[in-house]
């Protein structure tokens, strides 16, 4: 039996992409001399993985380890790194080699949403161009749709115990609670407060059933700091307010509702390179 064929970087880079994960690609731009790989080279890093290189030896270790302290840091954006072969990386060939290490650091945000319902359903198509990791949750069997199974940035999960699903969400997660079932509905929001660190919290629902559920949880240990985090009925600019109650209506109001939340505009104007730092290396 033929051993499994390693990933090529363009493979593992469409699939960090795909799901939203941290990663880097370096990319030799300019080289002089003896060097180990020609412009063009490309090699992507990750935390615990490395795919393809660059020429191997001391070189190669410097620009993984360069890599690999961006993305530990949350850096993002690119950046140019200069390697004089004899000198900063000691290799005997000797040559000057630039690399250009573009630091992706995975998505804007993780969306956590419980149930596969009509509005789960919608939620889950209109994140779906946004750059955000979506986590789908529902406890019943077979509720997921085919087309689930393809999507970037998806991942589908079975799980009987909501409390366990919770346990498992990344921190800063914004999680959206919109089961079939209210008891389960109110255990979510129960263990997403419990855990204090996510990012927002939003329950389906009316004003009434906001008020049942908020009297429970506080017996539940709950303060008034932590109940008003929940936002219910989500979105309020349609269905919340007596508007169109559509699931579509009702899904895209809960996602505009999430969009200056992850506020994640700030990356926006962070990438690419100076001008005259390029010019000053291509001329």
């Amino acid at each position: 039996m033929n051993a499994q064929r390693p990933e090529s970087w363009h493979e593992a880079l469409h699939r960090l992409q795909r799901d939203g994960l941290p990663h880097a690609l370096a990319t030799v731009v300019t080289s002089a001399g003896s060097t180990p790989r020609e412009p063009g080279a490309r090699m992507v890093i990750t935390a615990d993985e490395v795919f393809d290189t660059l020429g191997g030896g001391t070189f190669e270790f410097q620009v993984i380890d360069s890599a690999r302290e961006q993305l530990a840091s949350g850096e993002h954006g690119m950046s140019l790194e200069a390697f004089a072969l004899g000198g900063r990386s000691g290799q005997c060939c000797g040559g000057f080699v630039n690399v250009l290490l573009d630091i992706f650091p995975g998505s804007a945000a993780t969306l956590a949403i419980f149930g596969a319902g009509h509005v789960g359903t919608e939620l889950v198509r209109l994140a779906a161009p946004l750059p955000w990791q979506v986590l789908w949750h529902d406890s019943r069997d077979a509720v997921f749709p085919a087309w689930s199974e393809t999507q970037p940035h998806l991942a589908c999960r079975h799980t009987a115990d909501p409390r366990a699903a919770v346990a498992a969400l990344p921190a800063n997660s914004h999680a959206l609670v919109l089961t079939h079932d209210h008891a389960e509905d109110r255990e979510l929001v129960d263990a997403l407060l419990q855990r204090g660190d996510m990012a927002s919290i939003g329950l389906i629902g009316s004003k009434s059933k906001w008020a049942s559920f908020r009297s429970r949880l506080t017996d539940a240990g709950h303060d008034e700091a932590a109940l008003g985090s929940v936002r219910c009925p989500i979105g309020t600019a349609s269905g919340g307010t007596g508007g169109d109650k559509t699931p579509y209506a009702i899904a895209l109001a809960a996602i505009a509702e999430l969009l200056p939340l992850v506020g994640n505009a700030e990356h926006a104007d962070q990438r690419g390179l100076d001008p005259a730092e390029l010019r000053g290396i291509f001329s």
